[in-house]
């Protein structure tokens, strides 16, 4: 009977801990996509995104065969790409016998990409006028930033989770960062579209994560 109570109380301290994590991760993640709404639709500035584009207009100058390099780095976060990796990842772990991660990542893809459609349609920015890969659609938040860190923020979290990697861990996240850069470079988001999206990406991730370890808590396991 104590060996029982014990690992009970084991799992709602780790649980409660991580809850806590999670729960500073989402509070901080919202508080930054609300102050960028606050600047764009209410204050109605530009002084960010008009300086962010000067920067990587500057960097293109100096080195024009970035281009060809980060058109190539944004399609690992296009629509083909995104619903690929959405089915094939899952998939994959599921034949593994990994079904709860499979669900995760599908869930965390899946999921943030509808978030991200509702959000466009409630805010209605359009794209910027000088993209240089023009596209059709609305721009805040950036869906290739927000699906992308929820992507590759999941595959993160696993591969620290469950296989120990932290450094493939960064790796990954830095990935989602630089996916979010060439949008910016590529003239396709402004810079608040980009930082929403990774805002509103940990956001969909924190509260997938707190749902999932509470249901799994919640069924004993």
């Amino acid at each position: 009977m104590r060996n029982v109570v014990a690992r009970l109380l084991a799992r709602l301290a780790v649980f409660t801990t991580e809850a806590a994590v999670l729960g500073l991760v989402f509070g901080a993640a919202l508080l930054l996509f609300f102050y960028l709404t606050r600047v764009v639709f209410v204050e109605k500035s530009a002084a960010l995104d008009s300086w962010a584009f000067q920067q990587m207009d500057a960097l293109r100058a100096a080195w024009p065969g970035l281009t060809p390099l980060a058109r190539g780095i944004t399609l690992f976060a296009s629509l083909p790409f995104l619903v690929a990796a959405g089915l094939l990842i899952p998939g994959g772990l599921a034949r593994a016998g990994y079904r709860r991660e499979a669900w995760e990542v599908l869930l965390a893809v899946a999921g943030s990409a509808l978030f991200n459609q509702l959000l466009k349609v409630h805010y209605q920015r359009g794209r910027p006028l000088s993209a240089l890969l023009p596209q059709p659609g609305l721009s805040f938040p950036s869906g290739h930033a927000m699906i992308g860190m929820a992507l590759y923020g999941c595959l993160a979290w696993l591969l620290w989770r469950h296989a120990r990697r932290p450094g493939w861990a960064l790796v990954l996240l830095g990935w989602a960062l630089l996916i979010g850069l060439t949008r910016i470079y590529l003239h396709v988001h402004y810079a608040t579209d980009v930082l929403a999206g990774f805002a509103a990406g940990l956001m969909w991730l924190a509260l997938l994560r707190l749902v999932l370890e509470f249901n799994f808590h919640a069924q004993g396991k």
